[in-house]
């Protein structure tokens, strides 16, 4: 296979991805039981169910189905290595204290890694009606879910809000106590200089909310990849920007994305806040 796939072959693991992420939304809504078994996971309040287990034993078995070569990583079974250059990276349940509480802000996340770079991703939202997606270098889509229609909106395109004060910002708080006071201790950094923040609980979906403009930026502490690798791919090909820190890749040690115009602010007032709550 080359080194960069052709049109075809990415648009095809874009429709795996898609296919699969349809199938363990179907599965997260219509086999829900009534008593959801709850299982801690990294602290008390990192929560994990037999829902997101299954849906990711679901996505394994569709995606190695078609692919058995493929590797996969997953936030519940880790890397499975494989030989093909393909790698799945899953996130069969994002949003998990969402779900338990029927909150309706939660996904599947699916992203396709050619030779490490991630080429395909989709994040969908079924109580939401919506799936964002995007192809390295084919732009970003967002359409509906087939029971609202399964119709097309405009192309997702980041905002264009340059204030930093005016900005719109999302973000998340981690599981670990420590973790949450810093982040706390730097929202009280950044709260002020901005219009508003909001914590809507699912990483992927905050990412794909700054895609289609609703967010003018996001940041949050300790994503892992399956959290954020097909909602980036989104935010980029929506003609955003990703990263961490000043001079940092994003990752688990911050994650930051905005439109052009606000991203330099935004990731300077982060570095900012963080500086601040570890002083």
């Amino acid at each position: 296979m080359a080194v960069n796939p052709d049109v075809g072959t990415v648009e095809a693991l874009l429709a795996r991805a898609g296919a699969a992420a349809a199938a363990a939304g179907r599965f997260l809504v219509e086999e829900r039981p009534a008593d959801l078994t709850v299982e801690s996971k990294s602290t008390a309040t990192d929560a994990v169910t037999q829902m997101d287990r299954g849906s990711e034993e679901l996505l394994v078995r569709l995606l190695r189905g078609e692919g058995p070569d493929d590797g996969i990583l997953g936030e519940e079974g880790g890397e499975r290595p494989g030989s093909s250059g393909v790698r799945w990276v899953v996130d069969p349940l994002d949003g998990t204290v969402n779900y338990l509480y029927g909150i309706p802000e939660w996904s599947v996340s699916v992203a396709a890694e050619w030779r490490g770079e991630v080429v395909a991703g989709v994040v969908y939202a079924p109580l939401l009606g919506l799936v964002w997606s995007a192809t390295l270098g084919g732009g970003a889509r967002l359409t509906e879910t087939p029971w609202q229609g399964g119709r097309s909106r405009p192309r997702p395109r980041v905002g264009t809000e340059s204030r930093l004060s005016h900005a719109m910002i999302g973000t998340g708080f981690g599981y670990d106590p420590r973790r949450r006071h810093t982040q706390a201790e730097a929202l009280v950094k950044i709260l002020p200089r901005v219009r508003d923040v909001r914590r809507a609980g699912c990483a992927s979906i905050d990412l794909a909310r700054v895609a289609d403009g609703t967010y003018d930026g996001y940041y949050e502490i300790g994503l892992h990849p399956w959290d954020f690798a097909a909602a980036a791919l989104v935010v980029t090909e929506a003609g955003g920007l990703v990263g961490g820190l000043p001079h940092e890749d994003i990752g688990e040690r911050m994650a930051i994305a905005a439109n052009p115009m606000l991203f330099g602010q935004l990731q300077q007032l982060v570095a900012e806040g963080m500086s601040a709550a570890t002083e």
